[in-house]
């Protein structure tokens, strides 16, 4: 049973919106070779069919630990790196099937900020070039009228018009990753991947980077798929929040209910270990996970959070959970969440 469709609080109405992006039985598993020969002896399964809508003019932030596929999940999207099975619908079109040569108008449409604004610019090329490159490739502008383009990119993510003729070392990183924005927007696209874009961020200058993605779209309309490890920073600028673990999605929810009332024992650990600033807090109540995270190349059987969960039965460990809609648009992939959480009814 695949999950069903969730649409957010926002786009609620008689007759339900169509996915933006559809997602299906998506997996992206990276073989392991070994010996003299490099044999395939295994397969890292870094994403294991995820099934997925995102909505035109949402934000929705995907949260987990390091390693549990985030970020192969948004460039498995992007067609970066190409899926090892499943599907990725744009409006109704399979990128999976389609060749680089017709994949490249659609590039347009979809684009990424990347985590580290100091490896993702290159050092011998001026801003402005960084900046009018994939104005250049899909032979948008030229002459005059791509320096002008270019200049309206910079005034819109802050930046002066001096820095047109400057290199990447002569800015901080808040100022590099406006340029990394500035070049993410510089075709118009309607969808951008956000990987993990403010964690490499002081902190005094994220609420900045966040603010300045949160104009950008309701300005231009745009739909964004915000990975992060910081769940503060989800909480504040998503609309809707997937949980991932080990290559899989354990819930998916509106962030307010997420945040309020959160389903999943693994969603109950990560938010509990949110650092809150009150000694007087009881930290007693924290939900501490036993054991480590199982390796990506053999991933236990059933469910796959069962070896650290406190609340696993003999069900966990052969039967692979399917998504359940427990509230309004919050799907949680458990067998046990009725029991957890104490839910007066069944849905």
């Amino acid at each position: 049973m695949s999950a069903p469709s969730i649409q957010s609080e926002q786009s609620s109405s008689s007759a339900p919106p169509q996915p933006f992006i559809r997602l299906e039985k998506l997996s992206k598993h990276f073989p392991i070779h070994k010996g003299f020969f490099n044999r395939k002896v295994g397969e890292v399964q870094a994403v294991t069919e995820i099934d997925l809508d995102i909505y035109a003019g949402e934000t929705l932030g995907v949260v987990g630990e390091s390693g549990c596929g985030k970020s192969t999940l948004g460039r498995s999207i992007l067609q970066l790196l190409r899926p090892s099975a499943g599907r990725v619908l744009l409006d109704g079109t399979d990128l999976c099937t389609l060749s680089n040569r017709q994949l490249q108008p659609l590039r347009r449409e979809m684009q990424i900020v990347f985590q580290n604004p100091y490896s993702s610019l290159d050092p011998r090329m001026t801003i402005g070039d960084t900046v009018a490159e994939p104005l250049k490739v899909h032979h948008l502008y030229k002459g005059p009228a791509l320096t002008q383009r270019v200049t309206e990119l910079l005034d819109m993510v802050g930046l002066p018009r001096d820095a047109f003729r400057r290199y990447p070392h002569e800015f901080s990183g808040g100022q590099r990753q406006r340029v990394g924005i500035a070049r993410a927007i510089a075709l118009n696209p309607r969808f951008i991947v956000a990987d993990e874009p403010v964690s490499a961020l002081d902190v005094s200058v994220q609420a900045q980077i966040l603010n300045l993605m949160d104009d950008l779209k309701k300005e231009f309309k745009l739909t964004y798929l915000f990975i992060a490890h910081n769940l503060s920073v989800v909480e504040y600028i998503s609309d809707r929040v997937a949980v991932m673990y080990l290559g899989k999605i354990v819930e998916i929810a509106p962030a307010a209910s997420l945040y309020h009332q959160p389903l999943h024992p693994y969603t109950k650990a990560l938010l509990s270990a949110i650092p809150v600033p009150d000694p007087t807090v009881d930290l007693s109540k924290r939900v501490l996970l036993q054991g480590d995270l199982p390796s990506p190349s053999n991933p236990p059987s059933g469910c796959r959070f069962h070896t650290r969960c406190p609340y696993v039965v003999d069900k966990c460990k052969s039967e692979v959970p399917t998504g359940i809609e427990y509230l309004p648009g919050h799907v949680a992939y458990c067998h046990r969440v009725l029991e957890i959480n104490e839910l007066p009814t069944t849905p």
